[in-house]
């Protein structure tokens, strides 16, 4: 276990705070927050905040302390910081600028879908989650993002997730809400047409060959399979917190599922950029997450 925790020193609420954190894996802090009898609600992102009255027990229970300094630093080796950037005030600026950049000038259709990316029980499926297919999508498309044939590629990626409760019609409640709500923005029909088609995509990953758009978008949402080997791991956990409902045993079953689906279809990526930048790191960690699900499957 490498569970840390740092001096409480920060006031808040007339006492002072501590930080605790892993830097292993974020299962591993949350299954110790879980039987220390930390509430949910005291988790931001990449550590607890913990009452000064809870230190002693928690360093008794196992947490290792150290300066604020050193947790820091052995939190952001660990891949397992979230940085200011990623922070829902940050986000929230950084995605509405993002909206405005499309040219659309419908501000309140922006607001509502981010809304709707900030819904309580989104843990992965996020704002930041948004923010990481916007990003990826820039890194694909090159200097050619701009273009306006791009338009529905960047429409679908806010609209892919914009309903998510975790259930097989997510994809298709998303594009219908794309088909409700973009006419009423001004956009012509033949480009609504093109984001619901692309959004559905987003069910299988595996566009047509020659889809150029559909191949920008599906890999896009899959850059996050390429990421390090810790930042891999707290994408895997947040996935698992969204499906906290789901006993081990079947989640594991069905996660090992959709793995291996990903990792038989051949590349993982549609696009030849993509397939440079990412599918030899996403690979290695589908096959590593893979070995770690199989024994828990039966």
């Amino acid at each position: 276990m490498s569970i840390l925790i740092d001096p409480p020193s920060w006031p808040a609420h007339g006492t002072f705070f501590s930080h605790l954190v892993s830097d292993v894996s974020l299962g591993e802090l949350h299954g110790f927050a879980r039987a220390q009898g930390l509430p949910e609600r005291a988790f931001d992102r990449d550590h607890y905040d913990v009452p000064q009255s809870r230190h002693a027990d928690l360093v008794a229970a196992g947490a290792l302390p150290l300066p604020a300094t050193e947790l820091v630093r052995r939190l952001i080796a660990s891949g397992l910081r979230v940085r200011a950037k990623e922070r829902p005030e940050r986000l929230d600026a950084v995605l509405l600028a993002r909206w405005e950049s499309l040219g659309l000038g419908a501000p309140g259709l922006g607001r509502e879908l981010l809304a709707r990316w900030s819904e309580d029980q989104r843990i992965y499926h996020d704002r930041a989650h948004l923010l990481a297919v916007l990003t990826a999508l820039d890194a694909l498309a090159g200097p050619h993002r701009q273009d306006a044939g791009h338009l529905p590629v960047y429409l679908a990626a806010w609209f892919h997730d914009a309903v998510y409760r975790g259930t097989a019609t997510d994809e298709e409640d998303s594009a219908a809400l794309a088909a409700q709500l973009l006419p009423g923005a001004g956009v012509a029909s033949p480009v609504v047409d093109e984001v619901v088609r692309l959004v559905l995509l987003t069910t299988t990953h595996k566009p047509a060959p020659g889809d150029h758009v559909g191949a920008l978008l599906c890999d896009a949402d899959l850059e996050v399979l390429s990421r390090s080997v810790a930042a891999y791991r707290r994408y895997a956990a947040a996935v698992r917190r969204e499906y906290a409902h789901v006993p081990d045993a079947d989640f594991a079953r069905g996660r090992a599922a959709i793995l291996r689906g990903l990792l038989a279809g051949g590349s993982l990526y549609s696009s030849d950029r993509g397939r440079e930048l990412w599918e030899e790191r996403a690979r290695a960690n589908l096959e590593a997450e893979l070995t770690e699900l199989e024994p828990m499957g039966p």
